[in-house]
């Protein structure tokens, strides 16, 4: 199986050479590697250059874009441009994080996991942060979420959920459409990926109304989201952020964003979100 990887990537030169030498160091060597600078202004290009140079699997493709950090919607467009320059020769597509060790065994692992069952569309580890010296699990999401940091895609799968979507939510959107058609999701917990910027460490207040924004067009309804936005607030502990996210939703419906799904597939969203829910009450 052959995979290619994404990685948009913007100011993070202190990171990014951990994380392609973490690639270069895999026992099953990615075909193609596209790292978007996404109008750095900091050594981000060069570091690059030089492990392409090196490297002849590495390209570099330059995009301009306004510098302020939104969730979502920012990286994907620099995810897309990326993916632009690629063929079809490919398995499996990886959008990766610029800020990321990975073990060495990563992409063997996730290969394996694909090549056993053809019915799994997505694949990935664990993210771990680094807290008192030690490294434990970032824990923002449930066990059976593979993190946006670090998101592996049969090509099938990837066709069929439409790309990704360059809005906040994809990298949840992207899972629950991936349910839809009837694929499976898997995560690996050996596989601890080390996560060296924290998520949401650049958000401003925009980006916090964005979250509630992204449960309205995931199609969640006020119920799940009320519910989402308490847990995740609660995981942050930083309970005030409920009320932004609750503010998000009610603005994105006053606004009349459009959905990231169809009706038929907004439907389906609640139907399996409530039933996880369910689950975990019971």
């Amino acid at each position: 199986m052959n995979y290619y990887i994404v990685i948009p990537a913007h100011n993070e030169e202190a990171f990014i050479s951990l994380t392609l030498e973490s690639l270069i160091s895999q026992t099953v060597l990615p075909k193609k590697v596209v790292v978007v600078n996404d109008n750095s202004t900091d050594k981000t290009a060069e570091i690059v250059t030089v492990f392409a140079k090196e490297n002849p699997f590495i390209t570099l493709v330059n995009k301009t874009s306004s510098a302020i950090h939104l969730p979502g919607s920012k990286v994907i467009q620099a995810f897309h441009k990326g993916f632009e320059t690629l063929d079809e020769e490919y398995d499996v597509i990886v959008k990766l994080d610029a800020d990321l060790i990975l073990p060495n065994n990563y992409f063997e692992t996730i290969l394996n996991i694909f090549e056993k069952d053809a019915t799994i569309g997505m694949a990935g580890g664990f993210a771990f942060i680094e807290k008192n010296g030690e490294w434990i699990l970032e824990n923002l999401t449930d066990k059976d979420h593979i993190r946006g940091a670090f998101k592996a895609y049969r090509k099938a799968c990837f066709q069929q959920i439409g790309n990704l979507k360059p809005a906040m939510g994809w990298d949840t959107v992207d899972e629950l459409l991936s349910k839809f058609y009837g694929w499976k999701v898997v995560t690996d917990a050996t596989l601890i990926v080390k996560h060296l910027k924290p998520t949401g460490a650049n958000y401003n207040k925009t980006a916090r109304y964005k979250q509630g924004e992204a449960f309205y067009t995931l199609g969640y309804g006020f119920l799940i989201t009320g519910i989402a936005s308490a847990k995740l607030a609660m995981l942050k502990k930083k309970p005030f952020l409920f009320l932004d996210y609750i503010k998000g939703f009610w603005k994105a419906k006053a606004a009349k964003t459009p959905l990231l799904v169809t009706e038929e597939q907004a439907k389906f969203i609640r139907k399996y979100r409530l039933k996880k829910m369910k689950e975990k009450l019971f």
